[in-house]
């Protein structure tokens, strides 16, 4: 009989060296062990209590162990876990229905058509847009797809062909092909490429996380819109970081400086739409709502009664609670704060997605730092902070880091300062 070890009573450098004997190197040491959390907060192994500024990656909206949260999936599990996609579930059908209302800004109807498939990630809804596209450009011929430089789409093998970084790429490479990738931002590269013909699809982020929380500038994605429109081609958003009211809105594009209200061809969903829960979802806008037919994708969690009733949750606090403007409110405020903190260039973003643009490549040690002082932060590039805490984040909450981040910056930065040059002596 096989006998399965505890980890009661371990402690974390035990856990962290039994992580390493049994899991696969795919992201290195793990910087701590989490036990559990509460709101905003998380404590590890050995009892030491973190704020939670990355909530999982912008995953956790509610923060951890929110009781309507852990009500509503252990009423659905109790009732009925999983069902295959042979049978429908009514929070499948309640969410779906949910999700087609907040598809749009308030007071309009999404485009007759409209429907909603559901995934069990990011990844896997842009995979299933990037099929999508292709049944839309079978029609016609047109096999092109653009994507944007510095972009993100995920990890699996056609979201990973949008994807811009090569180091994410180039290991895995040959991808499914026909990918091109245009300067972000850029409209005259957008037509340029468009009037060339045979694109079926453009895909892009309205907010571009992993190259350090950067925005895209206003008008382009209302440019992408009308040019995308003119010459047959989808406008696919990936809102898999910045929607489900991460940026203060439902979806970032209905924000009026970033895409103000236009109606996509397409949107994917997924890491705050759970709460914590594993679900994605994509969003066929008018016609695009029927371009899969019965055969053409298919998905074994997709739609899960209890990740379905996980995201009924969800969705219902944050608009219970009026976490959208609180959101907006905060985000500005604290950006505000940040950008007026010793060593740092800027603070960007949307809503709670903020980057925090160091003067020196120091971010990497920063993190560390901060970390060391119960603050969970992360360094997607060299100069930059990524922040997405908890939607339910607090002011004080907020202000807590901002206080302390002039010492973890200027530690850093004097670090950097004294360690020997690289170069060698002539």
């Amino acid at each position: 009989m096989t006998t399965m070890t505890t980890t009661q009573g371990a402690t974390g450098l035990e856990l962290a060296e039994r992580y390493s004997g049994a899991l696969m190197n795919t992201f290195g040491a793990p910087q701590r062990v989490l036990v559990r959390g509460e709101g905003a907060y998380v404590w590890d192994a050995d009892g030491n209590r973190y704020l939670d500024l990355l909530a999982g990656i912008a995953v956790n909206a509610l923060g951890h162990a929110h009781p309507t949260l852990v009500s509503a999936i252990a009423a659905q599990l109790g009732t009925l876990g999983h069902v295959s996609n042979f049978f429908a579930t009514p929070t499948q059908v309640a969410l779906a229905e949910l999700l087609l209302e907040l598809s749009v800004v308030e007071g309009a109807q999404p485009p007759a058509g409209t429907r909603v498939f559901f995934t069990n990630s990011g990844t896997e809804a842009n995979e299933a847009a990037l099929k999508m596209a292709r049944l839309h450009g079978r029609a016609t011929g047109a096999t092109r797809v653009l994507a944007l430089e510095h972009s993100f789409h995920g990890r699996t093998m056609g979201a990973l062909s949008l994807t811009s970084k090569a180091a994410y790429r180039e290991p895995f490479e040959p991808l499914p092909g026909g990918v091109e990738f245009i300067p972000a931002g850029d409209v005259e590269a957008l037509r340029t490429a468009l009037e060339a013909g045979g694109v079926a699809a453009l895909f892009a982020e309205p907010v571009q996380g992993e190259a350090g929380v950067r925005p895209l500038p206003p008008g382009y994605l209302a440019a992408a819109r009308e040019l995308t429109r003119q010459h047959g081609a989808l406008l696919v958003l990936d809102e898999v970081q910045t929607g489900i009211g991460r940026c203060g809105a439902w979806l970032a594009h209905q924000l009026p400086q970033l895409g103000g209200g236009i109606v996509p061809d397409v949107v994917t969903l997924a890491k705050g739409l759970g709460g914590g829960f594993p679900i994605g979802a994509v969003i066929g806008y008018g016609e695009a709502g029927a371009l899969f037919g019965p055969g053409n994708h298919g998905t074994t969690f997709g739609g899960n009664p209890v990740a379905a009733a996980a995201a009924l949750a969800t969705l219902h606090v944050i608009e219970r609670d009026g976490l959208l403007a609180h959101v907006a409110r905060l985000g500005e405020s604290w950006r505000a704060a940040l950008a007026a903190v010793p060593g740092v260039a800027e603070a960007r973003g949307e809503g709670l997605l903020v980057a925090v643009e160091l003067t020196e490549p120091v971010a990497a040690d920063v993190q560390r730092r901060a970390l060391d002082a119960g603050f969970v932060v992360n360094a997607p590039t060299p100069t930059s902070l990524r922040l997405a805490p908890p939607l339910v984040l607090t002011a004080e909450q907020a202000e807590s880091f901002t206080a302390a981040l002039p010492g973890f910056v200027d530690a850093a930065v004097r670090a950097a300062s004294a360690a020997p040059s690289r170069e060698t002596p002539a």
